[in-house]
């Protein structure tokens, strides 16, 4: 029996593109050998990689003016390359501080510059964001976490930075749902929630920005190489970038973004409404208009009961529903590859479960 991943990543993956891996793993077409063991210059992965950079831009509705760049290094390698090549002038950035992840890049960005705090949700417990957010002056950026994977809250409304650049870190909910990609000027996210397997970073940035990509820079760290490289500097990760070009294919069939999104706030609805339906019995730390639609975030009225609730839980092939060890409590991951029927039955499983208590 196939199991429902709730796991916070690596995620889980659609079916029918895991056949597809597996009937072409051996034989890539008939090319006599894998796709992953022939030349990334072939024209055989050429089709794979293009068709890939393609689909996000297509499923985005990206304008003429932004470059798709896939890279290695997950998102925590961006935590160095944004500041290495945005920070210009005072070398100042603005950063949110909205739980674990914006935290963990605002620290790297403070040891490449002036990067400043304005806003920290410590005070809250990272349990809300700000309504609003005022940039410093002479800010060369201003940086976001879209979806904090462990705090399970969500930017719903994107803050206003006027002519300051926007840069998300999107890696929990990149092409979940529409967004008003004219807003941002950067946006960075790890394939391994909902693109694909991890080893593939995306990167989407507006082409006026890779004009402060310094010479000085090595190489690698330099975003103006690689998008005139189209991602072929080095050897990309081949696999993960087929893989989440079958992911986004099919995002594609299924009626793009907006079908997706719609379906994504419909596993969401499942699961919070066992929450909020539950008396009490079960509680999600997050305010309403900051919930996360793709981590979802829950204590009991009896902490004991957790141990019990995920061993339950995973013997009826629900897997991955312990909280962070930072946190603690429970948390169901429902990504873009989860189907409705799994959101469904942790749904129906927190009932029953509540029910019996």
């Amino acid at each position: 029996m196939r199991k429902y991943n709730f796991y916070a990543g690596p995620s889980t993956l659609p079916v029918e593109v895991l056949e597809e891996l597996k009937e072409t793993m051996v034989d890539y077409k008939g090319i006599g050998m894998s796709l992953i063991e022939t030349s990334h210059r072939s024209k055989d992965y050429e089709e794979v990689h293009n068709e890939a950079v393609s689909l996000v831009s297509e499923l985005l509705g990206l304008p003429d003016n932004y470059k798709v760049v896939f890279l290695g290094g997950g998102a925590t390698l961006q935590f160095t390359m944004v500041p290495a090549n945005l920070m210009i002038g005072s070398k100042t950035a603005d950063y949110v501080l909205s739980g674990t992840w914006a935290v963990s890049a605002y620290k790297d960005a403070c040891k490449l510059g002036n990067a400043v705090a304005v806003y920290d949700g410590k005070a809250n417990n990272y349990t809300e964001l700000p309504s609003s957010v005022k940039t410093s002056g002479d800010s060369s950026y201003l940086h976001i976490t879209s979806n904090e994977t462990i705090g399970g809250l969500q930017w719903q409304n994107w803050p206003d930075t006027g002519s300051i650049p926007l840069v998300a870190d999107m890696s929990s909910d990149i092409l979940s749902r529409t967004i008003p990609v004219e807003k941002f000027g950067l946006i960075y996210a790890g394939a391994q929630k909902n693109l694909g397997p991890a080893g593939a970073t995306l990167v989407i940035i507006r082409e006026d920005l890779l004009e402060r990509s310094s010479d000085n820079l090595t190489a690698y760290l330099n975003y103006a190489i690689h998008a005139d490289k189209n991602s072929l500097y080095n050897t990309p990760p081949v696999f993960s970038i087929y893989a989440t070009m079958l992911v986004l294919r099919r995002m594609k069939a299924l009626g793009g973004l907006g079908a997706v999104e719609k379906t994504n706030r419909q596993k969401a609805a499942l699961v919070y409404e066992a929450i909020d339906q539950s008396g009490g019995f079960y509680k999600c730390p997050v305010q309403l208009e900051n919930r996360s639609m793709m981590n979802i975030v829950f204590t009991m009225k009896d902490e004991n009961l957790e141990n019990e609730f995920i061993k339950k839980a995973t013997a009826e092939g629900m897997v991955g529903l312990k909280g962070h060890r930072s946190v603690g409590g429970c948390r169901a991951s429902v990504y873009n590859s989860m189907p409705i029927e799994g959101a469904k039955a942790l749904a129906d499983f927190m009932k029953d479960f509540a029910a019996g208590k």
